[in-house]
């Protein structure tokens, strides 16, 4: 977003990498169910066995349920298609964003699109930024710099409804204050993706329930990343899913 690298340079494995390591890569093809009786995944083509299986299903971005979530220019920062967007909203003059959440995602979109030159203000619901990583006094300085950068911040801020006649125009605040906006950016967190594990009988809460090695309910099925609960906890960074692949390797 920011423009300090190219989509090529961010890919992790390309198809040429899989090919050399022996992996089948069967994109664009839907799992419809888990069959754990008879281990088999189901798709529109088939079925595949398994004797271990491995679920990363990730998640979804949460988009806050107000009035105006569904105008166009309302965006979450999930994807190329995303990315793209903002790019072409910040190429307008005096282009302004809103970004809704004050964590490390929301954050990264406010210096990104502040980079391509828009006015960014970015409103976060706690007392203060990045709450689940930084103590009070640590999200105080990191408000400040980026106060000094030009980005706007407002903490304690309840959004009421983003305002717009067939297109984003502000962000209305429950204490009545409003932001004008020509794009929004809803980075307010994720929900995992637990149907498929769900619907096969697997254990789930907010994720899919993995034990300390990375084990399900059912001890053929293992899950990494986005999708799954350990200890209660969710997680939507990286450093901790790299860490839950390694242990699952071994």
């Amino acid at each position: 977003l920011s423009g300090e690298t190219t989509y090529e340079e961010i890919v992790t494995h390309d198809a040429e990498w899989y090919a050399r390591h022996g992996i089948t890569c069967r994109f664009g093809e839907a799992v419809t169910a888990i069959d754990r009786q008879r281990k088999v995944v189901v798709t529109a083509t088939g079925e595949t066995p398994y004797d271990k299986l491995m679920l990363a299903t990730g998640s979804t971005p949460f988009v806050i349920p107000v009035p105006g979530k569904d105008l166009p220019g309302v965006l979450t920062y999930r994807d190329l298609d995303d990315v793209e967007a903002m790019i072409e909203s910040s190429a307008k003059p005096d282009a302004k964003a809103v970004v809704i959440g004050g964590g490390l995602l929301g954050l990264e979109a406010a210096a990104g699109l502040k980079a391509r030159g828009m006015d960014v203000s970015v409103v976060h619901l706690m007392p203060t930024l990045m709450e689940r990583q930084l103590d009070p006094a640590a999200g105080f300085l990191l408000r400040r710099e980026l106060e000094n950068r030009g980005i706007g911040i407002q903490c304690k801020a309840n959004t009421k409804e983003i305002v717009g006649d067939g297109h984003v125009e502000g962000v209305r605040l429950e204490d009545g204050t409003e932001l004008a906006a020509d794009i929004v950016v809803m980075a307010v967190g994720i929900r995992p993706h637990t149907a498929l594990a769900k619907e096969a009988g697997v254990a789930t809460g907010r994720g899919v329930h993995i034990d300390d090695a990375m084990i399900t309910s059912d001890a053929d099925i293992l899950a990494v990343g986005e999708c799954v609960e350990h200890r209660e906890q969710c997680y939507g960074l990286v450093a901790p899913l790299f860490e839950m692949a390694k242990v699952a390797a071994q």
